[in-house]
């Protein structure tokens, strides 16, 4: 959540809000910045909001972001009638809990736990949770094996790509674990097993494998790390586990890849998270974490409290927190199933990779990605283009009402600036058809120009904030 600091536009705009004349008697002005002293009745306070909303770019049209911005309209009247239970209440709300166990229990299942009916995991409010909950869990496995062997605890590391996502970096610097990230090179845009055991000694906590790069949406090679630190285990005596970033892929690979060996069959992945709010198909506000097994979190994490007259368990950064999300993730498992899933997904992909291959049919772009992973596609100018930066055909769409992202890669390869694609559910082949025309109308125009008018500066897009999002 960024931090509130007054904008310029903020400090220096009006500082009152000036009701419609329709919905007033006498022309009312309310203040921007301070809770007014009188009231407002209710139709007028929501269309005050209603109408300084609609300045907002249309959900549907963001094609940065990976959350769910469509739901059936039976899945948001479940969530406006679980909006006022709280999730943390378990003995006052004992069916919405139940719901949540459930839920762990068809993912463990989807993702080959041993024993799905008696895994360890739970519901948190997004994978940005899920994944310090992941690493703490890492950090006190290995301080524990540290002091039972005699040994000094003082320099934990974890080792992850440069592409992780930001939770990654707040968490090595809230919880002092030495941050050890693998810098891209060449047309390497992602962690490898030779570059991860690399950066592996007896202090590392574990190893990030991330299923689906927000920078491009590429798979990270899970099953070949586990067996580079199998190797390293045999040669050096360190046991380091891997925990798996699926924030998307953990919701695509089982549907789209089942023969793709990256979750719990792989004896050496201690833990998962995914984004229930991404492709997991439901609102912004729910992701989920799961252990191998009891073993894999430690029993010195977990908090039994005596609450509201039951013995309750509970790992998690947040307490209170509305029930809806949890409802609305088992109404969509119920709803659609494994079938529904996963036609949903392969739907998502066969968009992403005819988009793609069409783009590149255009002639100005080079392919990064071509969305046969994740359905991401990511792609920059090609060879010869001048006069024009993709921040420019990100300005030129934007004109048109789409919310395509331009940003440049992380160390070593600060030089390659990309444009990227999020297909998610509700994103059609019609819109897609919609979109490429859109950039075929803006490409002579940008083609006339003499240099590029927009560079990273000018950009909207923050990818180190929005990598959650």
């Amino acid at each position: 959540m960024p931090l509130a600091h007054p904008s310029d536009s903020e400090t220096a705009g009006r500082a009152e809000v000036s009701v419609n004349p329709v919905f007033t008697r006498e022309p009312v002005q309310i203040p921007r910045n301070r809770m007014p002293d009188g009231e407002l009745d209710a139709e007028t306070a929501y269309q005050v909001v209603h109408d300084e909303l609609m300045l907002d770019g249309n959900a549907r049209l963001n094609l940065a972001t990976f959350v769910t911005t469509w739901m059936e309209p039976q899945a948001q009247t479940l969530m406006a009638e679980c909006a006022d239970k709280n999730m943390i209440d378990k003995d006052e709300y004992p069916r919405t809990a139940d719901l949540e166990q459930r839920c762990v229990r068809m993912l463990a299942d989807l993702w080959h736990a041993v024993d799905p009916d008696h895994v360890t995991g739970c519901s948190t409010t997004g994978s940005s949770e899920a994944c310090m909950l992941a690493g703490l869990a890492l950090k006190r496995r290995w301080r524990h094996r540290r002091r039972a062997e005699g040994k000094p605890t003082d320099k934990p590391n974890l080792v992850m790509g440069i592409n992780v996502q930001v939770c990654w970096e707040k968490f090595a610097n809230y919880w002092d674990v030495e941050a050890r990230l693998v810098p891209m090179e060449g047309s390497r845009y992602h962690l490898t097993a030779e570059e991860a055991v690399k950066y592996c000694d007896e202090n590392t906590i574990g190893v990030v494998a991330v299923l689906g790069s927000t920078f491009d949406g590429s798979y990270e090679p899970v099953a070949e790390i586990c067996t580079a630190l199998d190797r390293l285990q045999r040669e050096r005596g360190w046991d380091i586990p891997v925990h798996v970033d699926g924030a998307s892929g953990a919701m695509i690979a089982p549907f789209c890849d089942p023969d793709l060996r990256w979750d719990f069959r792989l004896p050496r992945v201690a833990s998962i998270n995914t984004s229930g709010h991404k492709y997991g198909l439901v609102y912004p506000g729910v992701g989920w974490v799961l252990w191998r097994d009891a073993d894999a979190l430690p029993e010195d994490l977990v908090f039994r409290v005596n609450y509201l007259g039951g013995d309750m368990p509970t790992f998690a950064l947040n307490f209170s927190r509305p029930g809806a999300q949890v409802v609305a993730q088992y109404y969509n498992f119920l709803r659609l199933g494994r079938q529904g899933y996963g036609r949903i997904q392969r739907y998502c992909r066969e968009v992403a990779s005819s988009l793609a291959d069409r783009i590149a049919q255009l002639g100005p772009f080079r392919l990064i990605t071509d969305g046969r992973q994740l359905p991401v596609l990511a792609f920059t100018l090609a060879d010869g283009e001048a006069g024009y930066s993709v921040f420019d055909v990100s300005a030129a769409l934007r004109e048109q009402g789409w919310l395509v992202p331009a940003y440049t890669f992380p160390a070593h390869r600060e030089d390659l600036a990309v444009l990227r694609i999020v297909v998610r559910n509700g994103f059609s082949h019609d819109l897609a058809d919609l979109l490429l025309e859109d950039l075929e109308r803006a490409l002579p125009r940008l083609r006339k120009q003499e240099r590029p008018q927009r560079g990273e500066e000018c950009s909207s897009f923050s990818h180190g904030a929005s990598r959650r999002s």
